[in-house]
């Protein structure tokens, strides 16, 4: 096959390891699809796999990026619900940050109507990893209140449009006075300064003994205490990250007393199939209030594929609200 651009690294380590070159043009199984990439998304599991600490899993490419925005340009023998020039977005299991990616027919979307190529490369990543965290584990429904730790992060965005469209209320955390306003401007009821106020505190003044029923939190470290503090009777705390540490000290007993389910979950390693059942929900349940605009897009930047290490700068400085996104 003909050779790519591709963004490679030699060796992990910092953001300016990261350099354009070229391989073959990958080849496609009978389950799958080959993209000719427009856009691919960037992910804080990126910045790990860059560092040397997130290892593609077996099989994978192990190329950088893990969300694509594209034209289908091959078709794999199995696959019969796509066809040649179908423009879609996918969830790749790596090789985003390259010409061409090969990408499973059932990780695969439609590019939402009335969204840019740029705008649809931005969706898969996070969409995928709040659909299997809030609304499969976290069972949120509607109603409920849903607590973000991050909220202007990509998973934050998407998941406070994602559970205010489904119906429910969401309290958001940030880290700056203009973070907080973008969240609520995304439509979360109340969003907390963590730099300035204490998250637990204020939701148990604002929202008295009721507490909250889903907690999304890629904090972990000191937060799991407070999550149980401002938990319902019967609420789930979904872990997603840990940028807190992994590590802390607490009491069980609010478990037990609140009848608490604590769980975490990772989305790089769960199979084929499982991924194909979380698009198949997206579609049915979130794809019309994309294409309705009920939920919008949130890009923060846009680079070309030979400013990755910028793109990866900018990621790790936490200062973007929504996502980061590399035009091929």
């Amino acid at each position: 096959m003909p050779d790519m651009k591709i963004v490679h690294f030699d060796e992990p380590g910092d953001a300016d390891v990261l350099q354009l070159s070229t391989t073959d043009v990958p080849s496609i199984a009978a389950n799958e699809v080959l993209i000719k990439v427009a856009a691919a998304g960037i992910n804080r599991p990126d910045i790990m796999q860059r560092k040397g600490h997130y290892p593609p899993p077996p099989g994978a490419s192990p190329l950088l990026g893990l969300e694509v925005a594209g034209t289908i340009t091959a078709i794999g023998a199995e696959v019969n619900n796509f066809e040649i020039n179908d423009t879609v977005c996918a969830l790749v299991n790596g090789g985003g940050y390259a010409e061409y990616v090969s990408a499973p027919a059932g990780q695969c979307l439609p590019v939402p109507k009335g969204w840019s190529m740029e705008e649809a490369a931005s969706l898969p990543e996070t969409f995928f990893t709040v659909w299997a965290n809030v609304f499969d584990l976290g069972q949120l429904k509607e109603g409920e209140t849903l607590l973000v730790h991050g909220g202007t992060s990509g998973i934050g965005v998407a998941a406070i449009q994602m559970a205010v469209a489904s119906g429910a209320r969401v309290i958001a955390t940030a880290g700056s006075d203009e973070k907080c306003t973008a969240c609520t401007n995304l439509g979360a009821t109340l969003a907390i300064n963590y730099k300035t106020q204490d998250f637990e505190a204020v939701i148990k003044e604002k929202f008295a003994e009721n507490g909250v029923d889903v907690i999304l939190d890629m904090v972990a470290g000191d937060y799991i205490k407070k999550n149980m503090s401002v938990a319902a009777r019967d609420a789930r705390i979904v872990m997603i990250a840990f940028m807190g540490g992994h590590k802390t000290e607490l009491s069980f007993l609010p478990m037990l007393m609140k009848r608490l389910t604590l769980t975490a979950s990772t989305l790089r390693p769960k199979t084929t199939a499982e991924k194909a059942q979380i698009a198949a929900q997206l579609k049915q349940h979130i794809w019309p209030y994309l294409e309705s605009g009920k939920i919008k897009p949130v890009i923060a930047a846009n680079y070309t594929l030979d400013q990755a290490s910028e793109a990866h700068q900018l990621m790790e400085s936490s200062s973007h609200i929504g996502k980061i996104v590399l035009t091929i």
